[in-house]
C-alpha cells in the first residue's frame, strides 16, 4: 500500500510534468539534457516531499534552475552540444518550428543566469520577487539580468535578421 505522501508526489508529477519539462529544456536547450535536469530535479524533491507538498513547484523549479547553472559551469569548456533540427510537413509548422528553433538558439547565446531568469519570468510568467525568491537573489538582480537578457536576445535576433553585407 503506498504512503499518502507518495501518491501526492506521484499525482504532482503526473499532473505538472509536462510544464516542468517545457522549463527544464528551456533551461537547458537540449531534449536529452532538459530530461535528465528534470529527474535530478524530482530525485532531489522527493525525500523532501513532506516539507515541500503544499507548494513543491517552485522548489522544484529553483532545484532546475541551480542545476542548470552548475551543469554549465562544470562542462562549459568540454563540450558542445549540436541538435539537428526535424524537418515539419507543412508550411504552418515550418514557420512555428524556425521561431522555436530560433529562441532555442538565441537563448542558448545568454548566460545560465540569465537565462534562468527569462525561462522563469517570461515563460513560466513569474513574477521578479517570486524569480528572484527561486533562484536565491535579490529583486534588483532579478531586473538587470532580465534587462541584459533581452538586449542580448534582440541583438542575436537583429544579427539574424541583417542582410548579408554587399561587397
Amino acid at each position: 500500500m503506498p504512503r499518502p505522501e507518495d501518491v501526492s508526489f506521484e499525482q504532482f508529477v503526473t499532473a505538472r510534468r509536462a510544464a516542468l519539462l517545457r522549463t527544464a529544456y528551456l533551461l537547458a536547450g537540449h531534449p536529452d539534457d532538459a530530461e535528465d535536469l528534470l529527474q535530478v530535479a524530482l530525485a532531489k524533491a522527493y525525500p523532501r516531499w513532506r516539507r515541500i507538498a503544499d507548494r513543491p513547484e517552485p522548489y522544484v523549479r529553483r532545484i532546475m534552475a541551480r542545476e542548470s547553472v552548475d551543469r554549465w559551469r562544470a562542462r562549459r569548456w568540454r563540450e558542445t552540444l549540436v541538435a539537428a533540427p526535424v524537418e515539419p510537413q507543412t508550411a504552418d509548422e515550418t514557420d512555428v518550428h524556425d521561431r522555436r528553433l530560433e529562441l532555442a538558439v538565441a537563448l542558448q547565446a545568454l548566460s545560465p543566469r540569465q537565462r534562468a531568469v527569462v525561462v522563469l519570468r517570461y515563460f513560466d510568467d513569474l513574477t521578479e520577487r517570486e524569480t528572484a525568491h527561486l533562484l536565491g537573489i535579490s529583486v534588483g538582480t532579478v531586473k538587470s539580468h532580465a534587462r541584459d537578457a533581452l538586449t542580448r536576445l534582440r541583438d542575436v535576433v537583429r544579427l539574424e535578421e541583417a542582410p548579408p553585407p554587399t561587397v
